[in-house]
Parts: structure tokens; sequence; C-alpha cells
């Protein structure tokens, strides 16, 4: 499994839409830290990383982009993503692109850890070892 997709209950009446995202209700880790991402022109390609231990939630909360994932085993699949209801879970070592992006996106990041640079693998080639379980 490359991804999960999470569906947020939503509350709503004649005054607009409200998701509250709650610990332990909506997610599959405890969130550590959070973040968004606005601004980036449709072309421009984001992440291009993969993680060796953290997790992640996004939610597209305003327009919309692609997400392409790759699992280092010939598994790739592209999710578009433009539901502020619903949430992309993605584990550790998947590697993941987003572009596309709407002039309107904004992405909410939601991480199961603080930020280490040491998580991070920025490296396509050696994402692939990673995967094969050889040693960077």
């Amino acid at each position: 499994m490359l991804y999960q997709i999470l569906n947020f209950k939503v509350h709503g009446d004649h005054r607009g839409q409200l998701v509250a995202l709650e610990k332990g209700e909506d997610f599959p880790f405890d969130i550590k830290r959070v973040y968004y991402i606005w601004g980036s022109e449709p072309h421009i390609t984001r992440g291009n990383h993969a993680h060796k231990h953290l997790e992640q939630v996004i939610v597209c909360t305003s327009g919309s982009c692609d997400f392409m994932l790759d699992d280092g085993r010939g598994h790739k699949e592209k999710i578009h993503l433009d539901n502020p209801a619903q949430g992309l879970y993605i584990k550790s070592n998947i590697w993941r692109q987003f572009t596309n992006f709407s002039r309107d996106c904004v992405v909410m990041v939601l991480a199961s850890e603080h930020y280490k640079e040491e998580d991070y693998i920025r490296n396509y080639d050696d994402f692939l070892k990673a995967v094969k379980g050889e040693r960077l």
C-alpha cells in the first residue's frame, strides 16, 4: 500500500463547513508537526524525497494538486487532491513528488515527527538502494 485516503467528518449547516481533526480520532499517529504550503506555480514540482521514519497526512485545504507516489519496487500512483474533507496518508519509505498546483492551492501537512534532516532521503538512487536494504 502506497497510501490511504482518510475521510474526515464534515460538520456543516447554512453557515458553511467545518472539519475538526482530533488526536487519536482521525490519525494513525500522534501529530508532532504541522506546516502548510501555498503560492506554488502549476509547473513547479515539490517534495522529491522520501522519509525513513516519518509519516504524513496531507490535506489540500484549498484548490488542488497532484501527488506522485513511488514505493521503489515498481508501484507508482498519481493521486489528485481537491477535497478539504480528505487526507492523503503516506507512510515512511515512499518517494513523493507533488505538482500541478491550482492557483489557489493550499496544502497542509501533518507529520508524525519533528523536522530532522537525517530522516530525509533526497536522492532517488539512494532511495532505491534503501528500499533494497542497502546501506546509504
